[in-house]
């Protein structure tokens, strides 16, 4: 509960995948000893803010997600969902199975467990200022945009690029009405932002570190061993 506003944390484990190239859906592979899906619950359990958890997963998946959940214990009230074909689908499936109190709504990625609790709770309490926030980092990188994917078409300025990152967090007003907009339009988009950019509404961005890494390919899964390692993460679930 933030200042008497019942919270929703849904995270999406619904995802097949495919960039892993392994036959276990990534959110199950381990890290230090203990799978994916179990730290980034945790993590977001840990938010004195939230008030209940949808854990939104492949029906396929419901013995590996049983597990964990048997193993790791969830300590605040929780439900499973079964996601649909596509992100945007799942997360529509969490809005029309969260409890009806809910006035604020966090998405996460199931494959993102080193959120930190600090910005979990800064994203909360964020969320009045526009109705809509997300974790964000500048881009480091050049970006270039290529049509054909072959020659680059232009340049945009970096200064003005963010890679965008979950938690996003939202009045639940906003993003209902988003999800209702983008089904009406057949528009999906990649996040749940740019669901509400559509609607006119503005987003805010929150400064966030760049260990938040979602975790999608082998090279990730290296990345993730070292950052345990060198921030003394241990298999404390």
């Amino acid at each position: 509960m933030y200042k008497d506003n019942f919270v929703t944390a849904f995270i999406a484990a619904a995802g097949m995948g495919k960039r892993m190239n392994h036959p276990i859906n990534k959110q199950f592979l381990s890290i230090n000893g203990a799978p994916i899906l179990a730290y980034t619950i945790k993590k977001i359990e840990s938010s004195k803010y939230i008030d209940f958890i949808i854990l939104l997963i492949k029906q396929s998946d419901i013995n590996y997600v049983g597990e964990i959940v048997n193993k790791y214990k969830i300590n605040k009230p929780f439900k499973i969902v079964y996601g649909g074909e596509e992100r945007q689908d799942t997360i529509y499936n969490g809005l029309l199975n969260m409890p009806c109190e809910t006035d604020i709504v966090l998405t996460h990625d199931g494959a993102r467990p080193f959120v930190s609790v600090e910005k979990i709770n800064n994203s909360i309490e964020r969320v009045f200022e526009t109705g809509a926030c997300t974790l964000a980092n500048p881009a480091k990188d050049t970006i270039k945009v290529s049509s054909n994917g072959k020659i680059v078409d232009y340049t945009p300025n970096r200064d003005e690029l963010w890679a965008i990152q979950t938690p996003q967090v939202f009045l639940t007003p906003i993003i209902t009405k988003a999800y209702e907009q983008a089904f009406e339009e057949e528009y999906y988009g990649t996040d749940d932002c740019s669901l509400v950019e559509k609607t006119g509404k503005k987003v805010t961005l929150i400064l966030n570190d760049y260990n938040n890494i979602k975790i999608t390919t082998p090279e990730d899964l290296t990345i993730a061993e070292a950052i345990c390692k060198e921030y003394n993460i241990e298999e404390d679930l």
